[in-house]
Parts: C-alpha cells; sequence; structure tokens
C-alpha cells in the first residue's frame, strides 16, 4: 500500500507536469490536497476490488485486470474532484494521462517486483512446449507464474507457425530441439497435444525419445475444456505411451454378457491382473463382486478401493485358499455364483524356481478345486488366466499354468458330454503385463530414480507387452466368446527388446544411457545374465497348433488337441504324493511327460532342496 501510494502520488505529479508542458514544482493548496487525496481515493478502491489479497511472486494478468478496472473507477471520482477545484482547465488530458500512468506504474512496480523475487529463486526448469495452438497457449500461461519453469518457446509441427511469436515465446520447428536443448540448456518438453490420437503421439515420442529430455504430458482434452490446466495436472510420460499400442475400443456387448447383473467373484482378487478386473467388472454393474484372496492386506486394498467408486454392486472380501475345495464350494453356493475369473497363481518364474511345491499346490491344485468347485456349484463360466510362458515353457511356473491349462480343457470335455454340467470354461493366454507386480516397468521405475545401474539379463531378451486395463478388457470379452474347452491368445503385436525399453525409460526420464559411445552418461545399463527357468523369448502357440482368427480382431484361438481327464488323473495322483514327499525329481519327470516342449535344463533350485543338498 505505501509503495502505490507513493506511485500514485508521482502519476499524478508527471501527469500534471505533461500536460502543464513543463515540471511542476510550485503546486497551489489545491494541488496538493489533489495530489494528497489522489492516493487515498484509489487505495481503497484497489482494496475491495481484492488487490491486496494477492501475492507479489504470483502477480500475474489476474492483478492487471484488477488494476486496469481500479484506476477506471478512481479516475471517475478523479474526474469531479478536478472539475470541482479547477486546478486545471478542460482537465480531459490531464486524466487521460494520469489514466495511463497509473495503470502502467502500479502494474509495473508489481512486475519488478515479482521479477526480481523470481530471479532470486534457484536457476528454474528451461522446458519447451510441443503444440503452439489453444492448449499449448493456456498451459504456458498456466506455467508462466511458476518460478520454477521458464518456457522457452512451441514447438509445433505445421510450417505456417515457424518464426512467429506467441505471446512473447518463438515457435520453432521440430528440427530445431536438438539446436535448442544444446543453446537454450532445455531438460524438459511439454506436450500440449490433447485431441491427438495416440498412434500420432507415439511418432511424436519416438522422435523425442533420442534426446534426454523429460517429457510431461496434458491431461485429457475433456479437463483442459474444464479449465483444469495447471502445472501439476502435467503427467508424466508413461512408457506404454511410448509403446504404441492403440487402444481398441471394447465390445460392450461381451464386457457385458457374463458380468451385467450377475454375481461375480474373482480369485487372486488383490493382485495386478485381478484388482485390475476387479475394477473392470464393477463398471459392467454386477449385482454381486466376491473378491477372493489368500493376502488380508491385498484384499483390504482393493476392497477399500472399489467401495470409494460409486457404485451399487455389493463388494464382498473373502480370505481364503483356492486349494481349499470344500470352502470354495461353500462360497461358490453362499453366494450363487455365476462367473469366476481365476487368476490366482504365483508367476514370478526366479521365485516359483525356488518355491517349487506351493507353486504346484496353488497353479495345479488350486485350479483344480476352483473348477471342481465350479462345477458343483453350477457356475455358469470359468475364466482361466494363463501365460505365454505355458507353451514350450523352462520353467516350474509355465509348466505349472500348462498343466492347469491341460486339467481344464479335461474337464470341459467332459462337460460337453454331460447335460447336466452348465460351466463354460475359457482359458485365456497372454504376455506380460505393464506395471504389474513383478514386471520389469517398477523395476527400472525405481532404478533409474536411484540414479542406476538399470538390470537386463540378457541384451537379446525380447518379450510381449499389454497394458493392464487392455488385457483385463480382453480377458473379460474373450470369456464371453467361443465354447467350453477354447484356449484364447491374445493380441500383443511384436515382441520388444527389453534393453532398449529400458533405454528409453532412462531417456523419459530426461537422463542419457551411460555406454561405451557415451562413457559421461547418466545411467548405465548392467546385463545381469538370465536367470533359471528364463527364455530370451517367449512363444504363444505350441508347435502344431495353429492360432485362428475370432470376430475380434485383438483375440484369436489356439486350435489343440483335447485332453483325457484320466491320463491325467494318474499323474495328479503322482504329483500329490510327490509333493508331501519333496520329491523335486518326481515333479520334473511329470511335468515332462505331460507338459509339450517342456525343457528344465538348469535342474531343481529349490529352496528347501538345495538347502537339503549341502
Amino acid at each position: 500500500m505505501i509503495v502505490d501510494y507513493l506511485v500514485l502520488t508521482f502519476s499524478f505529479w508527471i501527469a500534471l507536469s505533461i500536460r502543464l508542458n513543463e515540471f511542476y514544482f510550485a503546486p497551489t493548496n489545491e494541488t496538493k490536497l489533489l495530489m494528497i487525496m489522489a492516493p487515498l481515493i484509489a487505495l481503497p478502491i484497489f482494496y475491495s476490488f481484492g488487490l491486496y489479497r494477492s501475492m507479489l511472486r504470483y502477480s500475474g494478468y489476474q492483478s492487471i485486470r484488477i488494476i486496469m478496472i481500479g484506476v477506471t473507477v478512481y479516475t471517475i471520482f478523479w474526474f469531479m474532484l478536478v472539475l470541482a477545484t479547477e486546478v486545471v482547465n478542460k482537465p480531459y488530458d490531464f486524466l487521460t494521462i494520469n489514466w495511463l500512468l497509473s495503470i502502467y506504474l502500479v502494474g509495473g512496480v508489481r512486475m519488478l517486483i515479482r521479477w526480481v523475487l523470481t530471479e532470486e529463486d534457484a536457476q528454474p526448469t528451461k522446458a519447451l512446449i510441443y503444440g503452439a495452438g489453444a492448449a499449448g497457449i493456456q498451459l504456458k500461461s498456466a506455467i508462466e507464474y511458476s518460478p520454477e519453469t521458464k518456457i522457452i518457446g512451441f514447438i509445433d509441427d505445421d510450417p505456417k507457425l515457424h518464426g512467429l511469436d506467441i505471446e512473447g515465446r518463438k515457435v520453432y520447428s521440430p528440427s530445431m530441439i536438438s539446436k535448442l536443448i544444446e543453446k537454450k540448456l532445455i531438460t524438459h518438453i511439454f506436450l500440449a497435444l490433447p485431441s491427438l490420437l495416440k498412434s500420432e503421439k507415439q511418432l511424436i515420442l519416438q522422435t523425442l525419445k533420442k534426446y534426454a529430455l523429460e517429457i510431461r504430458s496434458l491431461p485429457d482434452l475433456s479437463d483442459l475444456v474444464e479449465g483444469r490446466v495447471s502445472v501439476s495436472d502435467l503427467k508424466k510420460i508413461k512408457i506404454d505411451d511410448l509403446l504404441g499400442r492403440s487402444a481398441r475400443k471394447p465390445n460392450d456387448i461381451l464386457l457385458k454378457r457374463d458380468i451385467e447383473k450377475r454375481n461375480i467373484l474373482v480369485t487372486g482378487a488383490g493382485g495386478s491382473i485381478g484388482s485390475e478386473l476387479c475394477r473392470e467388472i464393477i463398471r459392467q454393474k454386477p449385482n454381486k463382486l466376491v473378491l477372493f484372496d489368500i493376502s488380508e492386506y491385498a484384499l483390504y486394498l482393493i476392497e477399500r478401493d472399489l467401495s470409494d467408486s460409486d457404485c451399487e454392486t455389493e463388494i464382498i472380501p473373502m480370505v481364503g485358499n483356492v486349494y481349499d475345495g470344500s470352502n470354495l464350494e461353500k462360497v461358490f453356493q453362499s453366494f450363487k455364483i455365476n462367473t469366476i475369473y481365476h487368476t490366482a497363481a504365483y508367476k514370478h518364474v526366479p521365485l516359483v524356481e525356488k518355491n517349487i511345491i506351493e507353486a504346484v499346490k496353488v497353479n495345479i491344485f488350486g485350479t483344480l478345486s476352483c473348477i471342481n468347485a465350479a462345477i458343483n456349484s453350477g457356475v455358469n463360466s470359468f475364466v482361466f488366466i494363463s501365460t505365454d510362458k505355458a507353451v514350450r515353457p523352462t520353467n516350474i511356473m509355465g509348466a505349472t499354468k500348462r498343466f492347469a491349462e491341460l486339467i481344464l480343457k479335461s474337464k470341459a470335455l467332459i462337460a460337453k458330454s454331460q447335460e447336466n454340467i452348465n460351466t463354460r470354461v475359457s482359458i485365456v493366454r497372454f504376455g506380460n503385463v505393464l506395471g504389474s507386480s513383478g514386471s520389469v516397468v517398477p523395476l527400472f521405475e525405481k532404478q533409474i530414480k536411484q540414479g542406476g545401474p538399470v538390470t537386463v539379463t540378457d541384451p537379446n531378451i525380447i518379450r510381449y507387452f499389454m497394458t493392464i486395463e487392455e488385457a483385463s478388457q480382453l480377458v473379460i470379452q474373450s470369456g464371453a466368446m467361443g465354447t467350453s474347452g477354447d484356449i484364447f491368445v491374445l493380441d500383443m503385436g511384436e515382441q520388444i527388446k527389453i534393453a532398449q525399453l529400458a533405454e528409453d525409460m532412462i531417456r523419459l526420464s530426461g537422463r542419457t544411457v551411460k555406454n561405451e559411445g557415451n562413457p559421461e552418461g547418466d545411467i548405465e545399463i548392467l546385463f545381469t545374465g538370465l536367470r533359471p527357468g528364463e527364455k530370451l523369448y517367449e512363444e504363444l502357440k505350441s508347435r502344431g497348433s495353429q492360432l485362428i482368427p475370432t470376430d475380434h480382431k485383438k483375440i484369436m484361438m489356439a486350435e489343440e488337441e483335447e485332453t483325457i481327464w484320466e491320463d491325467l488323473q494318474v499323474h495328479l495322483e503322482t504329483l500329490t504324493i510327490a509333493c508331501s514327499e519333496y520329491d523335486y525329481e518326481t515333479i520334473e519327470k511329470v511335468f515332462i511327460e505331460n507338459v509339450s516342449g517342456f525343457k528344465h535344463d538348469h535342474g531343481i533350485t529349490d529352496s528347501i532342496e538345495m538347502v537339503n543338498r549341502e
């Protein structure tokens, strides 16, 4: 207020001097009174408009607008006072000059103070905005008042915009990014392209990933339209944005067919796949959703998450073990379950190699208990979540999942021959899910955050990847298709080199890869060697089987030989005895005899067996 008082007094004197065409050093008593009164009239007006409630550090266009309105109101009062005192004959020029000077000086002082305060802070992040449209301009305005970030300019693909100035910032061609990074020390780039198709966004990201820039993106267009754009809205680019799997709109009829107004149960509901399935199931409005999991904590988290959603579905958490058949049957019958999604399993390859007995119990006998209880309880649909590691497996996890597939195919064959069994069995096979527990993506993120190194087992290892949301939707749609015993294989595109994935994630974080070509880089990629049971690549179908297209472009069906239950029964009895006696060699032998292509060249590495050998 004191500064404004002095500024307004000075403005009055300068305006009067300009009007009289000379420096006015001999004011009359009336002029002195008006000079004193000027700020006393203006300051209460500024206060009433809220000018003094804003922080000088963040003064901006809103403050200038208030100043313009306040000075205009104050000038109207002045017009009447000057006319009454007749200090200036025909005071119109004087009032116009004073009006302009007051706006410039009161606003200018604020901008100067803001600049001084900002300069005192740490060096701001220098960034470019990709997209010189309305979203980019709005983002620039939102960021401009943050002392942490300085916008250097815009990047745009439209040649017509190149070289133009938009709100004081130049528009550059994408070809200039490298020079701008070097010359202006750019460290961040913000994507302001909310309406861009995912495929188009992927092309831009492929171009940007070669630079050591941290890339962030605006949220959805709906958020922009509603005016919710701020620095905090900028999201880090996730690796699935770079992989470029274009999301295909799901078939709503298939999504709802086995869920809407029905009673659903998900085993392993607290796991990565299970919990995302539950979120998708809730959207299809079932009557009941039973969450079944052995982990009390995981169950608590998913129940709390789902309870926060605005839905009418009754959510029922159940703690239990999947190989407790009598308990499963009681649960299925008590809640009149119509559809089961069986995701409960041990899936982490190295851990399963060290815990073979428990993996056999859960992955094989747990699945057997579930399907038996489902058939006995009259469940309509049973959907089993399998894996690409079940095809020609080189590890125990893959072998147990393939054996579970064989059990389900044999049970489905029985169901087809008996009219009193109405349970439709579906098997859905797919690869790695981005962001799931045990996935390389969260591991790489943690290692990058810690400064490296990023560990990759082999420079040539490749894997299939898909997002957890897409996997969940396709699982539900697969389960609603076909006939009992069908094995569905999800289309996951091309396999991705894990080493390349690691490089991309390092660059997306704004760091550089340290290697022979760049010894001064930030983060090194360390190759640790393949772990027991790990393959360089995964397969989607067994040798001799065929992948047949379905009506859904993202879902195929594997044509495989039928499995006879009686043949498996003998081997299941052998496995039961072997587990009780910790007979690892017999377990391995059963897999060799029943699982096509199974190779376990590295031998038994179970933790208990290894200790007993010492």
